[in-house]
């Protein structure tokens, strides 16, 4: 018997030290007596009746209403002309002392005036394709002449851009296709390279050079350049500079030189037209100067993008025909997708683009019609806050 008590009470005491064991777990768990760990906080929520949401639907409609109007009369300020050349390259070929226009279709073009030109008669724009490749310059071997009607005088600045369409910039595989390393300057082993997010164009096929800059968006770099306005009537061309066409600071993340020694560096696949299919002393690429080149870098976040080409901050371009020369060299009909060019003006909203207006136009006109709506309903049928006779249990 005293075997058995003794058991009996061996259990019993290992009984109470798991019982204090999980109080004493249990006292951990539990917050502290705080008004915000207890989520004893003060709390106010406003009580949604007509006289407070009715005014103040009006007071929003009344408040979007002019800023939408706004809006949309500072993008009427700006003129911008599109001309899509994609198709240029498919056109019979002309030379440059014999050219053969071709009328542009309608879908290929787009005047976006100001308002004050809305009504005025535009010419058809008309573009050629020109064989230059008695140059003997493979980068200016197709040109796409451009011929356009300017209606009225824009006042400086005036700029210039070219426009993509079916790009996936985004996409995540080329976002990080870059060496922000090799792009300042840095040396960048070959090992580093090529188990970077570089590849697959890191290294050279047989591993022993690297390409400068590497990566997709490097190499996918657009490489079509624009020549200024060349004036048909006889006057004066008008001119862009591709100077202050990047972001501030851009520079900033770009070296002049690369540092890795020129002979263990090659240009990317895309670039060998341009620049060779070896860096020297002579033709290595300044990326600190360059400052297309680092528009391009700064991938667009949708498929359809603009980016500035060039500007000119001083000169009102006067009216009349134009003809711009596109030397031809990145192709978009492989991806479906289109190239155009983009002369505009700027106002003090920005670029041409009255989406955001119209947008705050159609939210105060939704304000507006609910608060009309509920007005009639509280008037014709009001119902009193708190009445107990609504309540289903007490119909």
């Amino acid at each position: 018997m005293a075997l058995f008590k003794r058991k009996n009470q061996r259990n019993d005491s290992e009984d109470s030290e798991q019982s204090e064991r999980k109080k004493e777990k249990g006292g951990w768990r539990k917050p502290a007596n705080t008004a915000f760990k207890q989520q004893r906080l003060k709390a106010w929520q406003p009580i949604l009746t007509p006289k407070t949401v009715l005014p103040t639907l009006f007071i929003c409609g009344i408040i979007f209403a002019p800023i939408g109007a706004l809006l949309i009369w500072g993008s009427s300020l700006v003129s911008e002309m599109t001309f899509d050349y994609t198709n240029c390259q498919n056109l019979p070929n002309s030379t440059a002392g014999a050219i053969t226009w071709t009328n542009m279709s309608s879908s290929e073009f787009s005047y976006n005036l100001k308002s004050a030109d809305n009504g005025k008669v535009i010419t058809t724009p008309q573009y050629a394709h020109v064989d230059n490749s008695a140059a003997n310059n493979v980068s200016t071997a197709n040109q796409c002449y451009i011929n356009f009607q300017i209606v009225s005088d824009l006042e400086a600045p005036v700029f210039q851009y070219y426009k993509l369409t079916n790009f996936y910039q985004n996409n995540r595989r080329y976002v990080q296709s870059l060496d922000t390393s090799q792009l300042s300057g840095k040396y960048v082993s070959n090992s580093d390279l090529g188990s970077g997010n570089c590849k697959p164009l890191a290294l050279t096929p047989d591993g022993t050079q690297a390409y400068y800059p590497c990566g997709l968006i490097a190499n996918s770099v657009f490489n079509d350049s624009f020549s200024g306005l060349i004036s048909e009537s006889g006057g004066s061309n008008y001119t862009f500079s591709q100077t202050g066409i990047a972001w501030p600071g851009e520079a900033k993340k770009y070296s002049a030189l690369p540092g890795n020694n020129l002979s263990e560096l090659v240009p990317p696949p895309n670039w060998v037209n341009r620049v060779g299919e070896t860096w020297n002393d002579s033709n290595i690429w300044n990326l600190q100067t360059d400052e297309h080149f680092q528009n391009w870098m700064r991938t667009a976040g949708l498929p359809t993008f603009t980016k500035l080409y060039g500007r000119n901050d001083g000169d009102t371009l006067p009216a009349g025909n134009y003809t711009v020369i596109v030397d031809m060299n990145f192709p978009v009909q492989g991806y479906k997708g289109t190239k155009s060019l983009v002369i505009s003006t700027v106002s003090w909203i920005g670029g041409k683009n009255s989406f955001l207006g119209w947008a705050y136009v159609a939210a105060a006109s939704v304000f507006i019609l609910l608060a009309l709506i509920g007005t009639v309903r509280h008037l014709v049928k009001p119902r009193r806050l708190g009445d107990m006779s609504l309540l289903s249990w007490n119909r």
